[in-house]
């Protein structure tokens, strides 16, 4: 009799799964991108909903890729600033800055007399621009300079240029280009009595100096500004303040670039 027979007889059952067993997440992104694209619409269909037609078309400019960009600065503040980035008053400027018209309402009981700050603030500027045919160097220094009216007032700014800087990199002593814009802002403001505000910005340092010189730089420069402005005539109870603003506000997209050394001189306002 063979051995075979006493072994005991084992039977294995292979359990067969239809549908392929399991397939990934694949699906899981699907729907993400699903509910991603909703999200996107609903904040489409908020939007078109929550703000103006001024409002829409500064949304626009801000998404759009092709808007010109100059040396100098440009854009709005800000997407929902209400006006377009293609306003007079934040296009690239060279040598002159824009003039818009403040809507000021005819209820207001100062009306005539914003007006006629409007009207006397323009004239400053068209004057500060037309002071460069005396002398060369008053010609190179409207190269420094742009002006704009806004709310708060005349601002006038001097910034450096490529090789041209308005400090002495050495010895931090105002060049004669920055004497020469400070008698000129003073030879136009002794027309009006309104006061007068300082500030001062810088470009960035690298951030691996362990002392950053930006915020003492800019106040010494402010503070120079200041002197420059004494010493041709302004009335010290003029000044209203003067501020180092260090490197907090570059108007360039490379916060490093030389035209982030600036100064800006305003005459303000008497009736805000």
């Amino acid at each position: 009799m063979s051995d075979d027979a006493g072994r005991p007889i084992i039977i294995k059952k292979k359990k067969v799964i239809s549908g392929g067993g399991h397939h990934g997440g694949a699906w899981k992104v699907a729907y993400a991108d699903f509910v991603t694209a909703m999200m996107a619409f609903f904040m489409l269909m908020w939007l078109l909903n929550a703000t103006t037609e001024k409002q829409r078309k500064g949304l626009a400019d801000y998404f759009t890729p092709t808007i010109a960009i100059a040396r100098v600065s440009g854009g709005g503040d800000g997407a929902f600033g209400g006006d377009s980035l293609l306003v007079k008053s934040q296009l690239p400027q060279s040598g002159q800055g824009g003039m818009p018209n403040m809507p000021i309402s005819e209820n207001q009981p100062d009306h005539a007399l914003a007006m006629a700050e409007q009207d006397e603030l323009a004239e400053l500027e068209t004057g500060i621009l037309g002071k460069g045919g005396d002398s060369l160097i008053k010609e190179m220094a409207l190269d420094h300079i742009i002006t704009d009216i806004t709310d708060e007032g005349l601002v006038v700014e001097i910034f450096d240029l490529p090789g041209d800087p308005l400090f002495d990199p050495e010895t931090g002593q105002a060049t004669p280009i920055t004497v020469e814009i400070s008698k000129m802002l003073v030879e136009t403001f002794e027309a009006v009595n309104n006061k007068v505000a300082i500030s001062s910005h810088s470009s960035s340092y690298p951030s691996v100096l362990i002392d950053n010189p930006a915020w003492s730089l800019t106040t010494t420069r402010a503070h120079t500004m200041r002197e420059l402005l004494d010493r041709h005539g302004l009335i010290p109870q003029r000044q209203e303040r003067v501020t180092g603003y260090g490197q907090s506000k570059p108007i360039m997209a490379d916060p490093m670039a030389v035209r982030n050394n600036r100064l800006e001189v305003t005459l303000l306002r008497e009736h805000r």
